[in-house]
């Protein structure tokens, strides 16, 4: 598909900046990634708890999904969900309930709540009657609005809806809309410090399209919209467009608003700094694997990143406090 001159000059002012500069400031020069656990099969997920300890998700391609928990006082992962419906993203809510994007392939297909038993209890599975796609990533407004992005990747399930969408749930009244039509194919979801950016991770590896989609396969890129006072999305603007070649699974920000994504070239996979004005990559950490999603600790433990990779769960000490 053509870019308009407008949009195609934005995405050539992000992408002169890709890729060069490392910036000791945020990844001092001896901090090294540490490997915490990798006793799973596909990680994802990774969220700060109340308590201080980082919750992932393991998602098999055959069997069900968990969630495990990693205390960072003791240096113990241990099991907190042993069936958590294909838990993907997580999240903690404003009350401390941990949230979680539940996707397909024998899944929920909901935003679920996942107990302290470890119980997953589905709190909305529908927009307009018909059962979500796969849910994704999720993260949660100052405000408590919930943003779920809902692509489909692998499943048996028919499908029926016939978009790949980023949703708001409001809890407070139970009504769930569609914000944005412009991304083919969300992934990685987070929301800025102050609460006026919605940032999406376009992951479009080309199939399925749903419906009588006219979008490209193939679009990776990385996207801020304005957030409404009412929660609804304002115009999109393009921060990064990797092209083919490199895409973003999930991201977190630090207290300065800066992005950590996930990034996916088989290439040059790890987490890449990113300024969400510019699109300027600032630093590069390489991960052993291809990493999934990242989160920063808490307390004692905020200039600590912790990121799903591969099978396991790693960290690594920053020079940038977290979110």
């Amino acid at each position: 598909m053509r870019i308009p001159l407008v949009l195609a000059a934005v995405c050539l002012a992000t992408l002169s900046g890709w890729g060069h500069a490392e910036d000791t400031a945020i990844v001092p020069k001896d901090s090294k990634l540490e490997q915490l656990w990798n006793e799973g099969e596909f990680t994802e997920g990774a969220a700060r708890g109340p308590d201080g300890a980082i919750y992932f998700s393991d998602i098999p391609m055959e069997v069900v999904g968990k969630v495990y928990k990693f205390d960072p006082k003791i240096g113990k992962t241990t099991v907190y969900s042993s069936d958590s419906q294909k838990s993907n993203g997580l999240v903690f809510d404003r009350k401390g309930r941990l949230l979680a994007a539940c996707g397909a392939n024998h899944g929920a297909r909901a935003i679920c709540e996942i107990t302290p038993k470890g119980e997953v209890k589905p709190l909305v599975q529908k927009f307009e009657d018909k059962l979500f796609n796969a849910p994704n990533d999720i993260d949660v407004h100052p405000r408590g609005w919930v943003y779920m992005t809902d692509p489909f990747y692998v499943g048996p399930e028919p499908l029926e809806l016939d978009h790949m969408s980023v949703f708001l749930w409001k809890p407070e009244d139970g009504s769930v809309t569609r914000v944005t039509t412009d991304i083919t194919k969300p992934n990685g979801v987070a929301v800025s410090p102050d609460g006026k950016t919605l940032y999406v991770a376009e992951t479009n590896n080309g199939k399925p399209l749903l419906g009588n989609s006219v979008y490209a396969a193939w679009r990776m890129t990385l996207n801020a919209f304005p957030i409404m006072d009412d929660g609804t999305l304002g115009q999109r603007r393009i921060v990064v467009d990797f092209g083919k070649d490199a895409g973003i699974d999930g991201m977190c920000l630090d207290a300065a608003g800066r992005i950590y994504a996930a990034i996916r070239n088989e290439k040059r996979f790890g987490i890449a700094v990113i300024d969400p004005a510019s699109g300027k990559e600032l630093a590069f950490i390489p991960t052993p694997d291809l990493p999934t999603n990242c989160c920063f600790g808490s307390g004692d433990d905020r200039q600590t990143l912790y990121v799903t990779v591969g099978k396991g769960l790693y960290r690594i000490r920053l020079g940038a406090d977290g979110l």
